[in-house]
């Protein structure tokens, strides 16, 4: 398998991350939170037993028991180091959450599957670990986000040194993570997506805050070499003429991807077999009709 990340930095990152604790960087983390209790509010049934993978400030986890869906809610992190008082953690790498079989009714992951190398595995990983009808809530970032940074670094790049190098990771197509659902074995497979736009002063406030979310440039293949600042300078010059509103301040996009699936129930709506229909679709939709009256 491919590593398109390196693990031990993408697990340092997000530890580094932690311990800064930039006021205000989790901002991204919390409209995750809001989001998925929305969705779990509606969702006629509670869950005894609910776990959040590697959610960092545990802001998932919280959201959820708010919303009185969830009777138990048990936190996996990378590092003992995200433990709290009031909410400790149990400890297992990012990339194998090793998750006892059957044994959740809720698995939440909040921006996180985006940083495995083999997401197919993870989405099976938690998919098994689901009792029957159990519910898979994830948000995970997608295609479009950091666009405008990725644009404008490789840019600054090309033009100062001829070449390019990874600066920003690739991030999975809404489409991909509807077959990886289905490929894990989920039932009743629901994936769309939210675009939120954020607004800094500048290139720099925009990886300050990066870096404050652990997302820092993980990859694999990334270039090694030290760069200048004459490169940095460029690059937010370009961003500024290129994403930038008349007030001046940059735009930067953050596309999630929210996703739910059900761990398999004979109690849940079976699609009917093809050729089982009794009734026309064009007699359903009066199509000969419409055609007539046109």
């Amino acid at each position: 398998m491919e590593q398109v990340f390196e693990t031990e930095r993408v697990e340092k990152n997000r530890l580094k991350a932690w311990r800064a604790a930039k006021p205000g960087a989790d901002f991204l983390l919390n409209i995750v939170a809001e989001e998925i209790a929305e969705r779990l509010a509606v969702v006629e049934r509670t869950f005894d037993r609910a776990v959040e993978l590697h959610g960092m400030t545990g802001a998932v986890a919280r959201a959820a028991l708010a919303s009185g869906k969830v009777g138990k809610i048990e936190r996996l992190e990378s590092d003992e180091a995200f433990s709290s008082e009031d909410a400790p953690v149990a400890v297992a790498p990012l990339e194998w959450p090793g998750l006892e079989e059957r044994s959740f009714n809720l698995v939440l992951s909040p921006l996180a599957a985006h940083l495995t190398n083999d997401t197919p595995g993870y989405f099976i990983q938690a998919r098994r670990a689901l009792k029957p009808d159990g519910l898979f809530l994830a948000a995970i970032a997608g295609s479009g986000t950091l666009a405008e940074l990725r644009d404008c670094l490789l840019a600054a790049e090309a033009e100062i040194y001829g070449g390019v190098s990874p600066r920003v990771i690739p991030f999975a197509d809404v489409r991909d993570v509807g077959g990886l659902l289905q490929r894990a074995g989920f039932a009743l497979p629901v994936v769309d997506q939210e675009n939120y736009t954020v607004r800094y002063d500048t290139l720099f406030d925009l990886m300050a805050d990066l870096r404050a979310m652990g997302m820092g440039n993980p990859l694999s293949d990334r270039s090694k070499k030290p760069v200048s600042r004459s490169f940095f300078l460029r690059a937010a010059e370009l961003y500024a003429e290129r994403y930038s509103d008349p007030d001046g301040r940059i735009r930067a996009t953050f596309s999630i991807i929210y996703v739910s699936g059900w761990a398999p129930h004979e109690s849940q709506q079976k699609p009917l077999k093809p050729g089982s229909a009794k009734v026309r679709l064009a007699d359903a939709l009066n199509t000969e009709e419409f055609k007539l009256k046109r």
